[in-house]
């Protein structure tokens, strides 16, 4: 037995020598990895040749003598697993076979790709809170590399689009309605859906990609028929209008009648559907007095009524397909009619229209472009309305009536005003009225009218959009804004005025202002190139105070009353000057006449002109000279020709 024992490893060792053998079968290779390094060594013996098997994986590995190396980069994505069969043989012999295994390891080295670039979804208005609105499947990305975790963002485009929806979860892509969805206020909302094969941004190597969802909310039948005009609580509830109307008693009238604050008129509250409105009554209707339109929900007379007494009718406007409607009270009151005339409360009534405007077009309110010229007769006895009062256009072919409104009956095609005379008739009492309409062609186009013209009688409606919907609260912050911008414009205006003219505003203060006489602009003067700047007062000569020597205008000389007025800079003439060597703006003739205000210039009058004002005689500006303003005792002759008025104390003016 020792002998077996010392004899087995001897064996084996000589068994081993005669086959091909190596060191390790099983290795791990990072994909993407590129070495040039040998793979492993393989101990071939002598006389035996290694070569790789036909199992091995196509083109991954090559035999350099006895050196297995791999002949690719490892991709996990295309290619996991590994293997080289090694076979060595002698001869044709195969004399041993043997497998080595390559397991190749996933490396975050794929960005995550979204099935589309950009979807679109129809959402429905009245979808439910928490109703989740696309499922995880349609919106997932999909990564390459297969142990890859995704984390979603869902970034808004749309401002406040979030407030709406958000993602089940950072891995669940689903998307899920947050609160209830508005279509008036919000009908498309863009996100941008990322996705990162990392939690963390900064993570190396870290991809994303990103996609764009679009929600289109489409509108749900959710409000019903709003009767006009009504007042908008939200964008849900209107409160609606209530109609009254007079009719006259023992009278049939053949026409719809007219009704305040107009016809009969509703409108499907959800807008974007815009259902047809069939009108009925539901109450008051049962004596047939009255009869309802379906179509236009104008309200007729089917009988008279032979004493007073007022109806109450309640009318029903209801969506063509069924689904909603809803009511509104109607109050019509029939009143005797003892034959009273008609009046105009207005004796001249002003429009305006394009030049060009074709056949029914609404002329325009003057003080109101707008809105269109609405001319109503009164009846003593129906202060409110009368239904049976009609109009018309006597003498002017280019115009006509249509209920209250003017309309246009030919091609405008000269500018110019135009007079109409509008003849309004009772027809029950056949009591006329007149009145005029003074209507101007202009190339202009007025602005666009806020209503359109109404079934019962030429009424105006006003028929509300999502856009129009601005409400008393809304208009008045508006004009709040426009008055604090108005308020602040007139501030920077004072400032500026303060600045321009405070020095002579504080010269002023204090001195009592009476009206000058008039008649002081002379016209002729006004130059516009002429630089009217006050010039400075130069200094006095050193040793004795300014005396200026008087002058009077002579025959040729202007008139006082056509000099201009302006505030008075003391001037004198310059040291060294003659008084006689300046002259006079306007006859460039020194005058020797005195008792009048002048401004005289130079000789040379050059680059800078010296002005010499030249006030009243000397008794007067040493009186001046004295008080800091000019004298009044020989005010009577500072006049000159023309002036009828004394100047006051300090009035402190110099006439050119």
């Amino acid at each position: 037995m020792r002998t077996w024992a010392l004899l087995l490893p001897l064996l084996m060792a000589t068994a081993q020598a005669q086959v091909c053998s190596v060191d390790k079968t099983v290795f791990e290779v990072k994909e993407n990895t590129n070495s040039s390094e040998p793979l492993l060594d393989i101990y071939v013996p002598e006389g035996q040749q290694v070569t790789l098997g036909p199992s091995s994986t196509h083109f991954a590995f090559r035999i350099q003598g006895t050196q297995l190396f791999l002949n690719v980069t490892p991709d996990y994505e295309e290619n996991s697993m590994l293997q080289a069969q090694l076979e060595c043989k002698s001869g044709d012999t195969t004399v041993t076979q043997l497998r080595v295994f390559v397991s190749v390891l996933d490396v975050n080295d794929n960005a995550p790709q979204f099935p589309y670039v950009a979807r679109v979804w129809k959402v429905p208005e009245d979808t439910k809170v928490n109703t989740t609105i696309i499922p995880e499947t349609e919106l997932e990305a999909q990564d390459l590399d297969k142990d890859d975790i995704l984390f979603y963002t869902l970034q808004e485009v749309t401002l406040g689009a979030s407030d709406f929806f958000s993602l089940m979860g950072t891995n669940r892509p689903a998307l899920r309605l947050d609160q209830p969805l508005d279509f008036e206020k919000c009908r498309n909302m863009t996100f941008q859906l990322l996705v990162r094969d990392t939690q963390e941004e900064n993570v190396e190597p870290s991809h994303t990609a990103t996609a764009t969802l679009v929600l289109e909310v489409q509108p749900a039948d959710l409000r019903p028929p709003w009767f006009l005009p009504c007042t908008y609580s939200d964008a849900y509830v209107c409160i609606q209008a209530q109609y009254q109307g007079t009719v006259p008693t023992g009278h049939k009238l053949p026409g719809a009648l007219v009704l305040q604050p107009g016809p009969i008129y509703a409108v499907d509250g959800d807008w974007a559907i815009s259902q047809p409105i069939v009108y009925s009554f539901m109450k008051g209707h049962e004596d047939g007095t009255f009869s309802i339109d379906a179509s236009t929900g104008n309200l007729t007379m089917s009988k008279s009524v032979p004493s007073p007494k007022t109806f109450l009718l309640v009318v029903k406007g209801e969506q063509a397909d069924h689904g909603r409607y809803s009511v509104t009270q109607v109050t019509v009151e029939a009143r005797d009619a003892n034959g009273s005339l008609p009046r105009f409360p207005e004796s001249l009534y002003r429009g305006t229209v394009a030049r060009g405007s074709g056949v029914g077009v609404a002329v325009k309110d003057a003080a109101a472009p707008s809105q269109p010229l609405r001319i109503r007769a009164q009846d003593p006895e129906f202060p409110d309305l009368n239904s049976a009062i009609t109009y018309q256009i006597t003498n002017n072919s280019n115009f006509r009536m249509d209920g209250e409104a003017v309309l246009t009956n030919a091609l405008l095609v000269h500018t110019g005003v135009f007079y109409a005379e509008v003849e309004a008739k009772n027809t029950v009492t056949s009591g006329t009225a007149t009145t005029v309409v003074e209507i101007q062609v202009s190339e202009q186009e007025p602005a666009p009218t806020a209503g359109t013209s109404g079934a019962g009688g030429g009424s105006t409606t006003n028929k509300p959009s999502g856009d129009q919907r601005f409400s008393a609260v809304e208009m008045a912050a508006l004009g709040g804004v426009l008055g604090a911008l108005l308020l602040l414009a007139l501030i920077a205006l004072m400032v500026l005025v303060h600045k321009l003219y405070g020095h002579r505003l504080k010269c002023c203060s204090g001195k009592a202002l009476e009206p000058q006489p008039q008649g002081f602009d002379n016209q002729a003067f006004v130059s516009e190139e002429a630089n009217w700047a006050p010039a400075p007062s130069p200094s006095p000569r050193p040793g004795r105070p300014p005396t200026p020597e008087p002058v009077t205008p002579g025959p040729t000389s202007p008139s006082p009353a056509t000099l201009h007025h302006v505030p008075k800079s003391p001037a004198v003439a310059r040291d060294g000057e003659d008084p006689a060597a300046v002259r006079s703006i306007l006859t460039k003739e020194r005058r020797p006449e005195g008792g009048y205000k002048a401004v005289w210039f130079g000789e040379d009058i050059g680059a800078e002109a010296d002005v010499v004002v030249l006030n009243e005689p000397a008794s007067e500006a040493d009186g001046a000279g004295d008080s800091g303003s000019e004298g009044s005792g020989d005010a009577g002759s500072d006049a000159g020709p023309g002036r009828g008025t004394e100047d006051p104390p300090g009035a402190d003016s110099i006439y050119f």
